[in-house]
C-alpha cells in the first residue's frame, strides 16, 4: 500500500467490528483467499482498507463498513401513504420513524390500499438501485382478486398483456388459492416493473380486479412473519445481500453504502 494509505484500518480489526467473525477467524478467511476487497482477492495478513471507501465482501456476500447507513424493513399497513409527509394530511410513515436517531427515506411505494414490505434507508445508492426498474429487483405480491383465476388466464400475465402505458408481463406467477365457491383467487406475482400500481391494473385488465394486495417480498429480503405496522432492522445477512445487489448493479450504482 501507498504511504498515503497507512492510516487505513487493518482488514481483520474492520470485519470484526463488522461482525463477520472474531479477528482470529477473518485471519483465516484471508489466507484462504475468502474475502475480496476493491474486486481483487486479498491473502495478506497486512491489508488495510477505508471503511468509507473500500468494498469488502466475504464469500462474495458484500460487508456494510459504513456502520452510519441504515436499513429497515417495515410492513405497511393499508390506509397509510408511502411519504414522509403527506401534503394532504393522510397518515404517512413518520408515524413509524419518528423515534428513529437517523432520517431514512422509502425505498419506491406502495400505494395506500397496498399493504407489506418496504424498505427504509438513508442510503441513496442503494436506494437507486432497488427502485429502479431497469436493474431488475423482484418483488412479489400475493393478491386476493375476484373470481376464478384459470391456469389460461394466469399464462397469458406469464405472457405477457397490453396495457395503456404498454406491453408487461409477470416474471412469475401462480394460484395459491380458490376462495368461496370461486367467488375469489389468491394469486401470487413476481415482477420487477416499477410501474405504478401495475399488479392491479394486470389483473383488472385480464377481469379479475384486485381485492387485497400485499407485497411479501423485496428482492432477497422476506416479509416473514413481521405484523402489520411493524419496523425492524435488516440483519447483517440481509444487508450483506442487498449489498451485494447493489454493487453488482455496476459502478455507477454500486458506491459503499451511499458514499
Amino acid at each position: 500500500m501507498a504511504e498515503s494509505e497507512v492510516a487505513g484500518v487493518r482488514l481483520q480489526k474492520v470485519l470484526a467490528a463488522a461482525g463477520v467473525a472474531s479477528r482470529r477467524v477473518v485471519e483465516e478467511y484471508i489466507l484462504a483467499g475468502r474475502i475480496v476487497v476493491n474486486g481483487r482477492i486479498v491473502t495478506e495478513l497486512g491489508t488495510r482498507v477505508d471503511p468509507e471507501t473500500d468494498f469488502v465482501s466475504v464469500d462474495g456476500v458484500a460487508v456494510q463498513l459504513d456502520t452510519a447507513k441504515r436499513y429497515y424493513m417495515l410492513n405497511k399497513p393499508t390506509g397509510v401513504v408511502s411519504s414522509m409527509r403527506d401534503e394532504q394530511g393522510r397518515p404517512d410513515l413518520r408515524r413509524f420513524t419518528d423515534d428513529l436517531e437517523e432520517r431514512v427515506y422509502n425505498v419506491g411505494r406502495l400505494d395506500a390500499e397496498t399493504s407489506g414490505l418496504l424498505v427504509l434507508t438513508n442510503d441513496g445508492e442503494l436506494a437507486h438501485v432497488l427502485a429502479h426498474p431497469s436493474f431488475g429487483v423482484e418483488k412479489t405480491y400475493v393478491a386476493k382478486v375476484r373470481g376464478r383465476l384459470t391456469p389460461q388466464t394466469l399464462q397469458q400475465l406469464k405472457q405477457g398483456i397490453e396495457l395503456d402505458d404498454g406491453p408487461i408481463k409477470a416474471d412469475r406467477a401462480k394460484i395459491l388459492q380458490t376462495q368461496g365457491d370461486a367467488k375469489h383467487t389468491i394469486v401470487e406475482i413476481t415482477l420487477h416493473s416499477g410501474k405504478n400500481r401495475i399488479v392491479r391494473r394486470m389483473l383488472k385488465a385480464v377481469g379479475h380486479p384486485v381485492v387485497e394486495l400485499v407485497r411479501r417480498q423485496f428482492g432477497p429480503l422476506h416479509l416473514g412473519t413481521l405484523r402489520a405496522g411493524q419496523l425492524r432492522e435488516l440483519t447483517k445477512d440481509e444487508r450483506g445481500r442487498l449489498l451485494t445487489i447493489a454493487r453488482s448493479a455496476g459502478s455507477g450504482a454500486s458506491a459503499p453504502e451511499g458514499h
